[in-house]
């Protein structure tokens, strides 16, 4: 069966352990594993600033575990690029850019103290959260579809790790601070 491949393309070539490794869908999954990669660096640096600007000690402990496992998914990434053969590099994520742009104005628009500015937090971090379950779950059905197995793998685990992230969210919104924040 012919590959038919833009000009200039090099041909989707199986390797020996017959993954697509040459294959523009391949570089595609690659440039977009660079891109979570940065989304999670950058998450990285935002969650303490998050964790200061919350006003509950529950918030606060869920950014402060929030950010113990993103060090874990940005080493299961490098990782992912290591099993792929490549290099663990970042590009920008204008999408987490955004998102923690939009996280900062959060704690620009709400006053220190208030359960007001935690249920914003949570929002921002929910959203966070819904962006890296979309990204993580399709980055491993490509890993699936190009046989990537063992890469398909730890993206699960990095996957059910984000869903669990967010109903922790949810719980802590729920449990008294979306309440409170209403009598506000």
């Amino acid at each position: 069966m012919a590959t038919t491949t833009k000009a200039g393309a090099k041909p989707a070539a199986k390797s020996k352990t017959g993954k697509m490794e040459d294959s523009e869908f391949h570089e595609f999954f690659v440039d977009e594993l660079k891109d979570i990669y940065w989304a999670e660096k950058h998450l990285l640096k935002a969650l303490p600033k998050m964790k200061k600007a919350a006003t509950s000690t529950e918030l606060a402990a869920a950014f402060h575990k929030h950010t113990e496992e993103t060090n874990t998914h940005i080493a299961t990434l490098e990782k992912v690029f290591e099993l792929l053969d490549e290099k663990p590099q970042a590009k920008k994520c204008d999408a987490m850019e955004g998102l923690l742009k939009e996280a900062d104005g959060i704690i620009e628009d709400t006053d220190a103290g208030t359960m007001i500015r935690d249920a914003g937090l949570i929002l921002a971090a929910q959203k966070v959260e819904h962006y890296e379950i979309a990204t993580y779950g399709t980055l491993r059905v490509f890993a699936q579809t190009m046989g990537h197995n063992d890469v398909a793998e730890l993206l699960q685990i990095t996957l059910d790790n984000e869903k669990a992230t967010d109903v922790a969210l949810t719980t802590v919104a729920e449990s008294f601070i979306n309440e409170q924040a209403a009598a506000e």
